[in-house]
């Protein structure tokens, strides 16, 4: 484990890996420590640590609050390590979890990562993606209320995620992959007897995608066709909105599913959980869901299929 700005100088072939502790009051730096001291990730890669780290950096904050502080910590450590991953010195960047909420406090526009990460690399399309041996989950949006889900999905959001996921799978392992799309409204809209966005935009969108080549279905309703990727019919659904995507994957997986960040000129992976400020600084956080991120971070980087 390295703490700290890196040299130019590579000391060893294994990829380097900034871990960015998260939101300082919560369980990122402990979880961010125990996964850097983990052997089998030594073995597998180089650990960089950016933020509040050591006790004495740590004790600054009040564990288990929202500040302004803590805030603008984690987001100086993101733009850290993303800028020595756009400038090469390190090979990719595993994120322990910020706290929107402290974001907002310390006057930061972002409300989390993917959108942060966007900015500071120009990406222009962005996709948050759930990985997990089961089951990978895409969403069309992200980190906005349920009532305004419906006007976010345009065709233009929808085709433009739809493409992204088919370009970005195969460094999974997926070369052709096999997506399908989950509807928004209830049994995908009944032929709009229980809604009209599942045939006025996603079924467009889907023919649009089809006929440039790419292999996607639906919309399907959505009650059903997690179970249907579940049993090896899909590689990965695309989802509708937030809580649509995460709460299948996380009843399947929660603790090995990796947070991936598409589109972006560099390698990002998170965790599947938030910062737990209820259990900060009690030394019981589980770091398996970081390790998981840190260790896929490291094959992506690698060129190795996940």
């Amino acid at each position: 484990m390295r703490v700290g700005r890196l040299r130019d100088v590579r000391v060893s072939d294994r990829p380097r890996i900034g871990v960015t502790v998260g939101d300082p009051a919560g369980i990122g730096p402990e979880i961010a420590r125990k996964a850097a001291a983990n052997p089998a990730l030594s073995a597998l890669c180089e650990i960089i640590l950016y933020g509040p780290s050591s006790d004495e950096d740590i004790a600054r904050f009040e564990r288990g609050r929202v500040s302004a502080e803590a805030g603008r910590a984690a987001y100086d450590a993101v733009v850290a390590a993303t800028r020595d991953a756009q400038a090469g010195r390190i090979d990719a960047i595993a994120t322990a979890p910020v706290n929107k909420e402290a974001f907002a406090a310390a006057g930061l526009p972002w409300r989390g990562h993917t959108d942060l990460l966007a900015h500071l690399t120009g990406a222009t399309r962005v996709a948050m993606m759930f990985h997990s041996d089961s089951l990978r989950v895409i969403l069309l949006t992200v980190h906005i209320a349920l009532a305004e889900v419906p006007r976010a999905l345009t065709r233009e959001v929808v085709e433009g995620t739809i493409s992204l996921a088919a370009r970005e799978l195969p460094r999974f392992g997926f070369l052709t992959p096999r997506l399908a799309l989950a509807g928004l409204n209830p049994h995908a809209g009944e032929h709009g007897v229980i809604g009209r966005e599942d045939g006025d935009v996603l079924a467009p969108a889907v023919s649009s995608c089809r006929i440039g080549g790419i292999d996607v279905a639906g919309p399907f309703p959505a009650d059903t066709v997690f179970v249907r990727a579940l049993r090896g019919e899909f590689d990965a659904v695309i989802a509708c909105y937030h809580d649509q995507g995460l709460i299948p994957v996380k009843l399947v997986a929660f603790g090995q599913a990796v947070n991936v960040t598409l589109g972006l000129p560099i390698v990002r992976t998170s965790v599947d959980h938030g910062t737990a400020f209820d259990i900060a600084g009690k030394g019981v956080a589980d770091p398996s869901s970081l390790i998981e991120a840190i260790t896929l971070a490291a094959r992506l980087a690698s060129g190795a299929a996940a």
